[in-house]
C-alpha cells in the first residue's frame, strides 16, 4: 500500500469542508496567536541571546558551567560586553542557555527560560512585570511561581548578584 503526504487543505477537503468553510479556518488561524484568556499580545522578543557557555569572555560570559550534567549553576555575565550591555537598562532580558536573566525595574532576576507546560522559551513583560510564554499565555511571577497557567509548576529560580562596580552579574544555583 502506498502512502502519501497530504497539504492541510487538501486533508481538509477530504474531510468534505467547503470553500467559505476552508478560508474561514485559515482566517482564523492567522489570527489566533495564543491561547491567553486576557487577550493581550505577548512582548516582542526584546533583549540579546548570550550564546555559549563558558570561555574566554569574548561572548560576555565566563568563570563556570552552564547546563552541566551536574546540575550546578555558576557563571558571570560581563554587562559591559554587547551581548549584554543592554541588561543595564531596565526592561531588558537576555538568555544564557537554558535561563532567561532579566532587569525587572532594576532588579536582577534569572529563572529557567523554559516554560514549565511545553518548554517554550519565555520572555520577561517590562509593562507587567513578569513572565510570559508566547504559546499559551502561562504568566509566571518574579520569584517563579505560576501566576495564570496552563503551566502548573514554577520555573527553576537563581541567584544574581552584581560584582566590579555593577559591571559583571554573577548567576549560581
Amino acid at each position: 500500500m502506498e502512502t502519501s503526504q497530504l497539504n492541510r487543505g487538501q486533508f481538509l477537503k477530504q474531510l468534505g469542508l467547503s470553500s467559505a468553510a476552508l478560508m474561514s479556518f485559515y482566517c482564523l488561524g492567522t489570527v489566533l496567536t495564543s491561547c491567553s484568556k486576557d487577550g493581550s499580545e505577548p512582548a516582542p522578543l526584546k533583549g540579546t541571546t548570550g550564546g555559549g557557555t563558558n570561555g574566554g569572555g569574548t561572548n560576555g560570559v565566563s568563570s563556570g558551567v552552564t547546563g552541566s550534567t551536574s546540575g550546578t549553576i555558576d557563571f558571570t555575565i560581563d554587562l559591559t560586553n554587547a551581548n549584554f550591555s543592554k541588561l543595564k537598562t531596565q526592561g531588558e532580558f537576555a538568555y544564557v542557555d537554558g535561563i532567561i536573566i532579566a532587569n525587572a525595574k532594576g532588579v536582577f532576576i534569572a529563572l529557567s527560560k523554559d516554560c514549565t507546560h511545553q518548554a517554550t522559551t519565555i520572555n520577561y513583560r517590562n509593562g507587567t512585570n513578569d513572565f510570559f510564554c508566547p504559546t499559551h499565555g502561562s504568566q509566571f511571577k518574579l520569584d517563579g511561581t505560576v501566576q495564570a497557567g496552563p503551566a502548573a509548576q514554577s520555573l527553576t529560580v537563581f541567584k544574581t548578584e552584581l560584582l566590579n562596580n555593577n559591571n559583571s552579574l554573577k548567576i549560581k544555583s
